[in-house]
């Protein structure tokens, strides 16, 4: 069985916009701050980038060419963590809540001066908890000759065989993986997935966990890989390192 992380020295931001004269002022604007980047001109490639590097912040334009940026934040929020700052022309305030609702941290409208966003960028990253970021952020991938799981860029293997996992089954076994060993509250992991106002509703998680022992070939009376604390949570098994 093998575990492997990686980390980096430098802050990395991915930067999903289908402007090319964005992304060239954001680029020179960045970079002279040291920060490492990555960039994406439509939601597609942004989300794979995400998926593959985790950056520490993502700059998210709503009017992307192949999928609404709202869109995007959803379908990132099943999985990251990652601030998000939206760069958009759209100034309703009706835009920007719903924005802030689907998991936005922040919100700058085009025009913008590159001193305030900028400023907003080293706000989001100062208020990001260090030691808890590098361990959601890791790039973990753990093989047991068997299952093989590579969280960075979302593929699960069974016997080399590819299994496919819905988002929120994806969601709920990073973060057992991440916390290896460790129990994870069901109360946590329905916050967390569901949101806050389903922390009683167990059995959405009872039905998801048995579908991901189903897919994992983890069996429910030997619990190799995600064992349950009776009425307390779930965990995942300890990662040797």
């Amino acid at each position: 069985m093998t575990v492997s992380t990686k980390n980096r020295e430098k802050p990395c931001i991915l930067i999903i916009d289908d402007e090319p004269q964005i992304r060239h002022f954001l680029r020179i604007s960045l970079k002279t701050e040291g920060y490492e980047l990555l960039e994406a001109e439509n939601g597609e490639t942004g989300l794979g980038l995400c998926a593959r590097h985790s950056p520490d912040l993502v700059i998210l334009d709503l009017g992307l060419p192949d999928m609404d940026g709202s869109d995007v934040l959803a379908a990132l929020r099943e999985w990251s963590s990652a601030p998000v700052i939206i760069l958009s022309v759209r100034d309703r305030e009706l835009e920007k809540v719903k924005a802030l609702d689907l998991g936005a941290n922040d919100y700058v409208t085009k025009p913008f001066g590159v001193d305030e966003l900028l400023a907003r960028v080293r706000t989001q990253l100062r208020n990001l908890d260090r030691s808890n970021r590098r361990s959601t952020d890791a790039m973990v991938i753990f093989d047991d000759g068997t299952l093989r799981i590579d969280l960075s860029m979302r593929k699960i293997t069974v016997n080399g065989d590819p299994i496919k996992l819905t988002p929120k089954e994806f969601a709920v076994l990073k973060i057992l993986m991440l916390a290896s060993g460790k129990i994870v509250t069901q109360s946590q992991l329905l916050k967390d997935i569901w949101g806050p106002t389903h922390t009683k509703d167990t059995h959405y998680l009872r039905i998801l966990i048995g579908r991901l022992r189903q897919k994992l070939g983890d069996d429910p009376t030997e619990q190799q890989y995600i064992q349950t604390e009776q009425g307390v949570g779930y965990r995942f098994m300890e990662l040797d390192g």
